[in-house]
């Protein structure tokens, strides 16, 4: 199968308010180029300094989002063009992220990351964490991001129910916080689902698909 077919059968399944954001970590520009080819604009990346050599390389009208856990200190790798930051998991980050945009003279949209997982290894803020986070006075003074909604990462298992009430538990958050209005908020967006959990996602409100494996073949 090529990774045009591959990226075709995937679209046709996925309704429209779903976004999908190509996951091309790993991966060779030539890959990249061949969905490009076939209209795919989104590229998702984990590592900042791979994305960036990508980003040098590529067509500029590609959204490039990072979806890996990122360091403070290398968000000024990538704030002069990175269009989402579905990562972010705490208010220093954010504040970095500010800081680097407005260098850039830019609004760079971010979402927060929740965690939802039964896994210890999966970064991500809780809802108590969020709330204060949404709600205090150092985060209503970030004018240069803009938190566009929530990502989240489902246990990595075999068990449909768990990852369904997963992902439920991560819609049933956004609902919580969907009417927050502040001037950096515009909340949108439920980024969760891979290749082998997409569809479960979907049915669970996501609007905003990472899917790799399943487009580009295995690692």
């Amino acid at each position: 199968m090529s990774i045009q077919s591959n990226l075709n059968t995937i679209k046709a399944t996925l309704p429209e308010h779903v976004t999908l954001v190509a996951v091309s970590k790993t991966k060779p520009v030539s890959d990249l180029m061949q969905a490009y080819e076939a209209g795919q604009r989104i590229f998702g990346e984990n590592k900042i300094q791979e994305m960036t050599e990508k980003w040098e390389q590529m067509p500029k009208d590609i959204q490039w989002h990072m979806i890996g856990h990122v360091q403070s200190n290398k968000v000024k790798f990538m704030a002069p063009y990175v269009t989402l930051i579905h990562g972010v998991d705490s208010l220093k980050l954010l504040q970095e992220i500010n800081k680097q945009a407005l260098k850039n003279n830019r609004t760079i949209d971010c979402l927060l990351q929740i965690y939802i997982a039964e896994e210890e290894s999966k970064f991500g803020l809780d809802e108590n964490e969020l709330n204060e986070l949404l709600t205090s006075v150092e985060f209503k003074e970030l004018k240069n991001i803009r938190i566009l909604g929530l990502m989240g990462m489902a246990t990595f298992t075999e068990d449909q129910n768990q990852i369904k009430k997963e992902f439920t538990h991560l819609k049933s958050i956004f609902n919580s916080i969907k009417n927050l209005k502040t001037e950096n908020c515009s909340l949108n967006t439920i980024s969760m689902g891979m290749s082998g959990d997409y569809q479960l996602a979907i049915e669970c409100g996501s609007t905003m698909v990472r899917i790799g494996s399943s487009i580009f073949g295995g690692r």
